[in-house]
């Protein structure tokens, strides 16, 4: 709740003191619920490849104590970070996962999530194709075309081909410029 108010700090001390339970207590679920918080909390402050590999634990601990909900949570927490430090092929799993787990528990807010999340449904952004919008995402993370075409195994051509189309649908001019338009529009 705390990081949906914008209150990193105060997030950031109720995961301390979660972890310190966790500790003492030895309670693996409580050690998960930790990791969890933790993840949320180096996210929101950008440290995204700790937070994914922090989040890879609570995912874990999660499913190894069978509780199918917080697994789902959790993937949710890593497929938004892995996407955040580039890493669409992470993020689509870990995303369409949770999904698929939401659907068989019955959690239809938690589907309706991973859905507006996904943009399912939604109309895309000036026209930009579902390709378009992952190329101008990783631009947005600051990839290089090679790094771009080899997230998302493309060659540089390919890659330098979308930015032409995107920079067209968008009416930019540069990377800077696409990268301000997919913070506006949440892409990024």
């Amino acid at each position: 709740m705390e990081l949906r108010l914008s209150h990193v700090d105060a997030a950031a001390a109720s995961a301390a003191e979660l972890d310190e339970l966790g500790s003492a207590s030895r309670a693996p679920y409580v050690q998960a619920m930790a990791a969890a918080a933790e993840g949320a909390v180096l996210r929101a402050r950008g440290d995204v490849d700790r937070a994914v590999r922090v989040l890879r634990d609570a995912r874990d601990l999660f499913h190894e104590l069978s509780c199918p909900y917080e697994t789902a949570e959790a993937r949710v927490l890593l497929g938004l970070a892995a996407r955040q430090a580039g890493d669409l092929n992470t993020a689509h799993l870990e995303l369409a996962s949770a999904r698929a787990a939401f659907d068989r528990l019955g959690a239809i807010p938690g589907v309706q999530r991973v859905d507006e999340v996904l943009g399912v449904g939604l109309p895309a952004p000036h026209g930009l194709s579902a390709r378009e919008i992952e190329v101008l995402r990783l631009v947005a993370a600051g990839k290089a075309n090679r790094e771009i075409g080899t997230a998302l195994f493309i060659s540089e051509h390919t890659v330098a081909r979308h930015l032409s189309n995107i920079y067209r649908k968008i009416d930019v001019a540069s990377r800077s410029a696409a990268t301000s338009f997919a913070y506006e529009k949440g892409l990024a």
